[in-house]
């Protein structure tokens, strides 16, 4: 899908960490959250059991949880259960911080998050059948689809947010702020020094930290920088790959990169913005075709690298573990007040809306 395509279709597609530690990875790292049962001291509400054991109310919420986009007011305190969640990384820290605040206002039950990259997290979700949300940083492919529907699953996708991919270096490189996307192409494939990829450049070596295969911001940015063709930036030399975007991060910002010492390597990589943001004293991001990675910018449709954050699941999950829609119903009405602190940028209101209207169908 080219870029203008990308935000044509914007229309048609419809959650801060818990610790202070580095977000998890490719190793298959995650987050599990556990919280003691809090008593509540409110009203009693209608709560609807479910064979797993969980529970959620749509009735008597907390303060802070009065219902909005047309899905019925969610109560916390009211909500027990397990809740399995793996996939994208870039997902990930907006997953976490949404999870937090459920826990916050009440949610006595357990929370897993794992950070294993979109393709990781659909084969969990379609394949494996062991996740009850699937994070995505990419739409799930037909085949994923195919996958799910032949285990009895029917993914409904919830757009969450929208990721402006930074493209990063170490702060030693001064002379690199803006690249094109033709340059960026060739920075992720044949150059073997920046000189190649632009004349003015030094000739420093590259070094490369780009995301693993396995993950959907590798995906993205092979069919809008590589028009879909993986070939030319598997086959580059001094490259990393991780599904841990902070193993990227490390990475770029460890080097020793000296514009006026041509032997020193100067590294380049690209992972969500949030990354970039939590990291922002150790990194310089670039502007892309002379537009920086805003808000602004963003919500404009002007900066290239822009894309659609998601969430899937299913109405056979919802109706089995009400727990799950009760915890995506709560992301949907409150997300915007968490995803500026993450690092990522709001999805429109109307793409918000058409996901809520998605959920409150499966409920």
């Amino acid at each position: 899908m080219s870029i203008g395509n990308f935000w044509r279709s914007l229309g048609l597609l419809a959650v801060v960490p818990l610790v202070a530690a580095a977000c998890g990875g490719g190793d298959g790292s995650s987050r599990v959250t556990t919280i003691a049962t809090t008593a509540a001291s409110q009203a009693p509400a209608t709560s609807e059991p479910s064979d797993s054991g969980g529970t959620a109310t749509t009735q008597a919420p907390t303060s802070g949880s009065s219902g909005s986009r047309g899905l019925p007011a969610v109560d916390p305190l009211s909500v027990s259960g397990d809740i399995v969640v793996a996939g994208s990384s870039t997902v990930f820290p907006l997953a976490e911080a949404m999870a937090a605040r459920f826990e916050d206002e009440g949610y006595s039950g357990l929370i897993t998050i794992d950070s294993i990259g979109s393709g990781a997290g659909f084969e969990r979700f379609c394949v494996a059948g062991e996740s009850d949300i699937s994070n995505a940083s990419r739409p799930i492919k037909d085949s994923e689809v195919e996958s799910c529907r032949a285990i009895g699953r029917d993914p409904i996708e919830f757009r969450v947010g929208t990721d402006a991919l930074a493209v990063t270096v170490s702060p030693g490189n001064t002379f690199a702020t803006d690249l094109t996307v033709a340059e960026l192409a060739v920075l992720f494939s044949t150059a073997t020094t920046w000189q190649d990829v632009r004349a003015g450049f030094p000739a420093n070596p590259i070094q490369r930290f780009i995301p693993g295969t396995d993950s959907g911001t590798f995906d993205y940015f092979v069919e809008e920088v590589f028009h879909e063709d993986e070939g030319p930036i598997l086959a580059a030399g001094n490259t990393q790959l991780s599904e841990d975007d902070n193993v990227l991060v490390q990475g770029i910002s460890g080097d020793g990169c000296d514009p006026s010492n041509a032997s020193t390597t100067c590294a380049v990589g690209f992972f969500g913005y949030a990354y970039y943001s939590e990291n922002s004293d150790l990194l310089s991001v670039l502007d892309i075709e002379g537009v920086e990675p805003t808000a602004d910018s963003v919500n404009a449709s002007t900066y290239p690298l822009a894309r659609p954050m998601y969430m899937y699941s299913t109405a056979s999950i919802i109706a089995e573990k009400p727990q799950v829609g009760a915890f995506l119903n709560f992301v949907l009405q409150f997300v915007n007040e968490e995803i500026g602190e993450v690092g990522y940028f709001s999805a429109p209101d109307s793409v918000l809306d058409s996901a809520a209207a998605e959920l409150k169908a499966a409920l």
